[in-house]
C-alpha cells in the first residue's frame, strides 16, 4: 500500500506544505539573483525518470552559463545555494508534477541511459528522488558501481521505514553543512 499509493499521496502533501512554508525563500533567492544580475534563475536538464522516461529537472542555476571549465563558472550566490542545498529547492515542482519523489535514486542525465547495463537500469523502477539511499551513504565519495548498488538496494527494499530512515539521515547531513563536492564528481562513462 505504501509503495503503490501512500508514497505518492505523501509526496503531493509534502510538496504543497513545502511551497507554503518556503515560498518566502523562493522569493528571496529570486531577488538575490536579480540584484546580482545572475540570469537565468533556473537550470533545466533532461534527466532519466521512472521507467526510463525522460523529464526536465529544474534547479536554481548555480553556475555561469558558458563553455568554460566548471571551476571558472562559479559565482558566490551559486556557491552559497550549493552549500546550503537550496539549489535543489525548485525540484519540489518536479515532485508535485509526479516526475520525482522526495526520496529515491537521484535522477541521472539522459545521456547516461545508453551507458548503463540492465542491472544498473533497475534504479528506474521507482521515481527518482531529491534525496536517496546513495546520498545519505557517501554520495560523491562513492564509485559509480557503489552508487548503483545502493540505488538497487533502495529499489529492492523500498518501504516506509527505509524512507523515514533516509529522511532522518538527510536532515542530519543538511545540518552538518558539509562541503559541497558535486563539482568534483566524475561523469559516468559506463561499465
Amino acid at each position: 500500500m505504501y509503495i503503490s499509493y501512500l508514497k505518492r499521496v505523501t509526496d503531493i502533501f509534502l510538496s504543497l506544505i513545502a511551497i507554503v512554508l518556503f515560498g518566502w525563500l523562493f522569493i528571496l533567492i529570486m531577488i538575490l539573483y536579480g540584484i546580482t544580475f545572475q540570469f537565468p534563475l533556473f537550470f533545466f536538464q533532461k534527466r532519466i525518470g521512472m521507467d526510463q522516461k525522460p523529464f526536465q529537472l529544474i534547479k536554481f542555476r548555480s553556475l555561469i552559463n558558458s563553455n568554460q571549465p566548471l571551476q571558472t563558472r562559479r559565482f558566490w550566490l551559486g556557491d552559497l545555494l550549493r552549500f546550503l542545498s537550496l539549489d535543489e529547492l525548485p525540484q519540489i515542482w518536479n515532485v508535485l508534477k509526479g516526475d520525482m519523489s522526495f526520496i529515491g535514486p537521484r535522477p541521472l542525465p539522459s545521456e547516461y541511459l545508453q551507458l548503463m547495463n540492465s542491472t544498473q537500469k533497475t534504479r528506474h523502477k521507482v521515481l527518482p528522488g531529491i534525496t536517496g539511499w546513495t546520498q545519505v551513504n557517501g554520495r560523491h565519495s562513492l564509485s559509480w558501481d557503489q552508487k548503483f548498488e545502493l540505488d538497487n538496494y533502495y529499489v529492492n527494499n523500498l518501504s516506509l521505514g527505509l524512507d523515514l530512515h533516509i529522511l532522518f539521515k538527510t536532515i542530519v547531513l543538511l545540518l552538518s553543512f558539509r562541503k559541497d563536492r558535486s563539482l568534483l564528481e566524475e561523469k559516468f562513462k559506463g561499465s
